[in-house]
């Protein structure tokens, strides 16, 4: 380890290397889960510096955890318990920023974050399209597909990938930094490495596509009796504005009152009653004013709703700051975690089912463990939801009743309505279990035989998919 330590110094620098514990501590614990024990952390600043740094790992025997920004829900960021993996932190691997606005993409560093990204789009009147509560990294976004909440609109990390340069456990450096839209050319090679968690290579550069930053925006929040209430009222938005909506998220009673009781707002939009699900909606364009009225638009569309067969599922709408609408939507993850022990479950349904699943959830949660509370909100929009499960603090064994929560709801998830554990969290330790569980044998062997080409020795991470 002595040898090696000396030649990533003559690879990165010696301010590139880590060995202290205090300054391994913020590379060996994640934001939600995981926690481990790190031999050293390792930055280097180029792609042929990670390529390096791996072909030297891989010569001295030690196996390396890839790491972004460490903002993932997963565990999957973070070394094992053993002290002896190397940390490959990204951070410093951030220079470079290349936007081509004719061609409508950019060249962006992996370790460049969305909040620097966009910032240097935004000159050109571009933006990335992936919107998220975390600042993550661009490497760590494509590892793990991330979502969002205008995947709506916009669609994944993966819908807005282009090109992407790799470095393999061997050193080996794979670039193939297209800017084609169009590229029909048979094995697309980049898809490979995106939701992996950095199991066959590290990402070091990439070419994502970017887009026009809306020049209006406008958002309200409906106040809906009932989930399947929130479905009509989706439909209905759907067929009158079409592509212009570009977020529908709903957050239930008991997520919202939540923010009410712990979060910072001016004032309660609720009265102190908010209703079963407050459902933010948000439509946007880069039309100016003068040619669509946004605003105008989303009134018609909810007055036709309101018109029509289902607007008793509508209780009231309200006007207001659609940031003030955000800021509530985003401050409920960190408000239930006041309530007590939260397990946050990231799960997806197809979307004709969601109220019927969500439902069904609570109504066998309250039989079979009636001290937990489910608050959901998520992104029914595209069939996604977090379902937080609030647990009583003084359970004996809170580690036991997690597993028994987990494995129970998504069983029902997988097998009784065909949905996903992982709706856009990626797969890592903390969802390992139902990985090996639900994921077919042909799937599995499929990853086998990847991770035999592109890391034979299983030198990268902390657990396999195969």
């Amino acid at each position: 380890m002595h040898a090696l330590l000396d030649a990533l110094r003559a690879t990165v620098g010696d301010d590139g290397v880590l060995v202290d514990a205090h300054d391994l501590a913020t590379y060996e614990r994640g934001w939600r889960y995981g926690a481990g024990r790190a031999r050293a952390a390792v930055k280097p600043r180029t792609p042929a510096e990670v390529a390096r740094v791996l072909a030297l790992c891989r010569e001295h025997g030690a196996r390396v955890q890839p790491m972004g920004a460490n903002t993932g829900l997963v565990g999957a960021s973070n070394p094992d318990t053993s002290g002896a993996m190397v940390v490959l932190s990204l951070e410093r691997l951030a220079r470079t920023i290349e936007v081509a606005p004719v061609d409508g993409v950019a060249l962006v560093d992996a370790g460049v974050t969305l909040s620097a990204l966009n910032a240097a789009l935004a000159p050109h009147g571009l933006t990335f399209p992936i919107d998220l509560g975390a600042d993550p990294q661009l490497g760590g976004m494509i590892a793990t597909n991330t979502g969002g909440t205008r995947l709506v609109r916009y669609g994944d990390v993966r819908h807005n990938l282009l090109g992407l340069e790799v470095a393999l456990s061997s050193g080996e450096l794979v670039s193939r930094l297209t800017r084609l839209h169009k590229d029909n050319t048979g094995l697309d090679l980049k898809q490979l490495f995106v939701g992996t968690s950095g199991l066959f290579g590290v990402i070091t550069r990439a070419v994502v596509r970017v887009v026009p930053k809306p020049r209006q925006r406008v958002a309200t929040l409906a106040c809906v009796a009932s989930g399947e209430a929130v479905l009509q009222l989706l439909a209905t938005l759907q067929a009158e504005v079409g592509e212009l909506l570009s977020a529908y998220e709903a957050v239930s009673r008991e997520a919202m009152q939540a923010v009410l009781r712990h979060g910072v707002y001016e004032r309660d939009p609720f009265g102190g009653a908010p209703p079963a699900y407050a459902v933010l909606i948000e439509l946007s364009t880069g039309l100016a004013p003068a040619v669509l009225d946004l605003g105008a638009a989303l009134e018609a569309a909810l007055a036709a709703h309101l018109e029509g067969p289902h607007a008793d599922g509508v209780v009231d709408v309200l006007v207001g700051r659609g940031e003030d609408f955000w800021h509530l939507r985003h401050q409920v993850s960190e408000s239930l975690r006041e309530e007590g022990p939260v397990l946050g479950l990231d799960l997806s349904v197809p979307r004709s089912q969601m109220a019927v699943f969500t439902e069904d959830v609570q109504r066998r949660l309250a039989a079979d463990f009636p001290a937990v509370r489910v608050a959901d909100f998520g992104h029914w929009g595209d069939g996604g939801t977090h379902l937080n499960l609030v647990l009583p603090r003084d359970h004996g064994d809170l580690a036991g009743l997690k597993r028994a929560l987990q494995d129970r709801v998504y069983a029902l998830t997988v097998e009784e309505y065909s949905g996903s554990y992982s709706a856009e969290h990626g797969v890592g330790p903390h969802n390992l279990a139902a990985y090996q569980r639900f994921t077919s044998p042909a799937v599995r062997a499929a990853c086998r035989a990847l991770r035999a080409t592109f890391d034979a020795e299983h030198a990268l991470g902390t657990f396999d998919l195969g």
